[in-house]
């Protein structure tokens, strides 16, 4: 560390001194902090301190800096997130370091009635400084009404686009009541476009990962003719069930028509009744529907419970071969498993080669309350994947940041999710947990299940799954 000697000490104090006067004299009355005018700051991508503030791009000095210079050491930063349990401990590991190093303390909150509770605390007037969102549109509606800090009126914008895929951004861009903010900042994330497969009982069929959609269906229609089916699906899930097939849908949707019409289905401006959207469910039919390609046929779909749907994939010898999920079903397989010897993942191939390599995501977003210079300095941390690190080398999640080191993961399966969320044309929400309640947990989830059973044909699947935009 650089020492500096003792007219440079004096000198800096000076320049100091005349800054907060300055800034004393021409604060406005806004809604900002009296203590500080907001400062032109930036997300840095390590959290080691320094002697002096990095300056930001913008000329200024970010307030994570500052924190790590020790300025803000003493204060409290409150947070109330769904973390509890083993995700709490690991978030509270996640941050101890940061803690130690600025003396911020970040009074974290779990609870598994969050989304209850949170509305509770913000309409109350009593909002914690940070929230954790695993539902962005929950958050959307408190940023409608004017109750969220725009993080982008103190973060440097530059610094966030080199550290995030575009479409993280864009996704936490929402409408306030004076135009659009930036909500938030993304934090813990899973990746959605992954196919499991036995590994090992795979490649001594002879079998090879498609990497287009004529080579899934080509290697799923080789299965059939094999002897097996393809394909274990269950859709099962108590109150919840017909959630894992809106995940199909997604993926689909992403992979046959452009982000902006998936942004206007989400939104319930493009309707399921439309040929784009009926033309996602009839992809789905091509694979669900057949009787050769799914483990106990399409009637079994809806009461298998989808925990234990991909558990076929390791019977001696496989009865069935693959399995379409998010990157947490792993805790359901057999705890025996050698990860990338007995089972590994590839991913959902594209359609339409115009739409590029979409990927369906879903993740925390944090969202700011209170402005003061020491939450703005957390929430800068939160942008790094410094913020992350122990958590990812304890497995079991990915982070949407890209100066998360590789290596930080604890094995090539995870690592190779990151990677491909680092790399993909498109990033999208999960658009279930978007849509109104009444659709994405109602119509959406009961529709499909209709449809799938054989309940009803398609097209009424599909009025009856828009019908509930109007409830």
């Amino acid at each position: 560390m650089k020492r500096w000697n003792k007219t440079g000490m004096l000198l800096t104090a000076l320049i100091l001194m005349l800054t907060v006067v300055l800034a004393a004299c021409g604060k406005n009355n806004e809604n900002t902090p009296a203590s500080s005018s907001p400062p032109a700051s930036s997300p840095s991508a390590s959290t080691e301190p320094s002697a002096s503030a990095e300056p930001s791009a913008s000329g200024g000095t970010s307030a994570l800096d500052e924190a790590l210079a020790g300025k803000y050491k003493g204060t409290k930063v409150t947070m109330f997130g769904p973390f509890t349990d083993a995700d709490e401990v690991k978030f509270l590991e996640a941050i101890k370091d940061f803690e130690d190093k600025t003396g911020i303390d970040i009074q974290y909150e779990g609870s598994k009635e969050f989304e209850a509770t949170i509305s509770i605390r913000v309409d109350g007037g009593s909002a914690p400084d940070i929230a954790d969102f695993p539902q962005p549109g929950l958050l959307q509606t408190f940023v409608k009404s004017g109750k969220v800090i725009d993080v982008a009126s103190f973060m440097d914008m530059e610094r966030l686009k080199g550290n995030y895929n575009q479409s993280w951004l864009d996704m936490a861009t929402m409408a306030g009541p004076s135009g659009d903010v930036m909500a938030g900042i993304w934090a813990r994330s899973s990746v959605k476009s992954l196919v499991w497969y036995p590994k090992k009982a795979f490649e001594e069929a002879g079998y090879t990962v498609p990497k287009t959609w004529e080579e899934l269906m080509a290697l799923t229609e080789q299965i059939a003719k094999d002897g097996d089916p393809a394909w274990a699906i269950g859709i099962e899930s108590g109150a919840a069930t017909g959630w894992p097939a809106t995940d199909w849908i997604e993926d689909i949707m992403l992979r046959t028509t452009s982000p902006e019409n998936y942004d206007k289905w989400v939104k319930g401006e493009l309707p399921f009744t439309d040929p784009v959207v009926k033309n996602a469910f009839q992809k789905l039919s091509d694979i669900w529907l057949n009787k050769d390609y799914v483990y106990g046929g399409a009637k079994s779909i809806v009461t298998t419970s989808f925990g234990d749907s991909p558990k076929v994939l390791f019977d001696n010898p496989p009865k069935a071969w693959l399995h379409r999920q998010a990157s947490f079903i792993t805790s359901f397989f057999p705890q025996d498993l050698k990860t990338g010897e007995d089972y590994d993942w590839f991913y959902l191939p594209p359609i339409d080669s115009q739409y590029g390599s979409p990927v369906l995501v879903a993740g925390d977003i944090y969202a700011m309350f209170n402005d003061r210079p020491e939450v703005r300095a957390v929430m800068e941390f939160f942008t790094t994947g410094e913020s992350l690190k122990t958590w990812i080398q304890s497995g079991g999640m990915v982070a949407p940041m890209n100066d998360a080191k590789l290596e930080w993961y604890p094995t090539d399966v995870e690592r190779r999710m990151a990677e491909l969320a680092q790399q993909a044309t498109t990033l999208r929400f999960d658009g279930s947990d978007l849509m109104a309640g009444s659709v994405g947990a109602g119509t959406f989830w009961k529709g499909v299940t209709d449809y799938v059973s054989g309940t009803v044909d398609l097209d009424r699947a599909l009025e009856e799954i828009q019908a509930g935009w109007k409830q």
